[in-house]
């Protein structure tokens, strides 16, 4: 794939994956040296997935090992396995062992001097974005009632993963003042990395997701951040056109790779 903004020299996959690694940190991780195991008491997928970092010199027996270290914390097998001839191998062992593929989601990547297009008339009223550097009890609350799966337990562990490396965490509000939208950024060795962006269902398609993303875009750049990535679900075309509208370009994919559950023999 041609990038037209340059970033394949910037920003290759393998760089990415490290990026978005230290982006979204799990509680615990074990490092093989071929692959990177991680946990997160099964808070969110990508803290409680195999990351293929480098090809296992075998490929099985990674697997093995593997599927021990995550039976040991009661915690299904999930591969995050970008969609790519490097892992072609590994996804066609995991096809054969009968895993599912979810959540395709696309990696975006974007130039610091990538130009966002005008604020339209309907959205120059949007009030100004909140920055913080800590994501507050509202930040939270809109947030996780978004995306988040569970309770007080694991919000705490998704709060410890949003803080695991700096970041800044931007609120817009709707004109009672109620939290309206949130996003976060990452700031990594130099790149920003947009994350959670969540808006409340009733204030969507009215310029909030925008504000924020521009707010988070303007603070990497104040930051000094040489460039940006992002990632969205492929199932979600609104949000695509808005990260293709500020100059995002598609700079690979992943699935997420899970182990059907067995069936109980121990009866009904």
């Amino acid at each position: 794939m041609t990038n037209p903004l340059g970033l394949d020299d910037l920003l290759g996959l393998d760089q990415l994956e490290v990026l978005m690694d230290a982006a979204w940190p799990a509680d615990e991780r074990h490092d093989t040296a071929e692959w990177v195991l991680r946990s997160a008491s099964g808070v969110t997928q990508r803290a409680n997935s195999v990351w293929p970092r480098h090809e296992a010199a075998d490929r099985v027996a990674a697997a093995r090992e593997a599927a021990l270290w995550y039976r040991k914390r009661r915690l299904p097998v999930i591969y995050q396995v970008l969609d790519d001839a490097r892992h072609g191998s590994l996804n066609a062992m995991l096809d054969g062992l009968g895993f599912t593929r979810q959540s395709e989601t696309l990696i975006m990547t974007r130039a610091i001097a990538a130009v966002y297009d005008e604020v339209t008339a309907a959205q120059a009223d949007v009030p100004a974005v909140e920055i913080l550097d800590q994501p507050s009890a509202e930040w939270l609350s809109l947030w996780w009632s978004v995306d988040g799966r569970g309770g007080d337990p694991e919000l705490k562990i998704a709060r410890r993963i949003l803080t695991g490396c700096p970041s800044l965490y931007a609120l817009v509000r709707y004109d009672d003042g109620a939290v309206a939208a949130v996003g976060r950024l990452a700031l990594v060795d130099g790149h920003g990395g947009i994350y959670c962006m969540a808006t409340r269902p009733e204030n969507r398609r009215n310029g909030y997701a925008r504000q924020v993303l521009e707010a988070l875009l303007d603070q990497g750049r104040s930051a000094g951040v040489n460039s940006f990535w992002l990632l969205v679900m492929d199932s979600n075309p609104g949000a695509r056109m808005l990260y293709s509208q500020a100059g995002f370009v598609e700079a690979g994919r992943y699935s997420y790779r899970q182990e059907r559950p067995k069936r109980s023999l121990n009866g009904c």
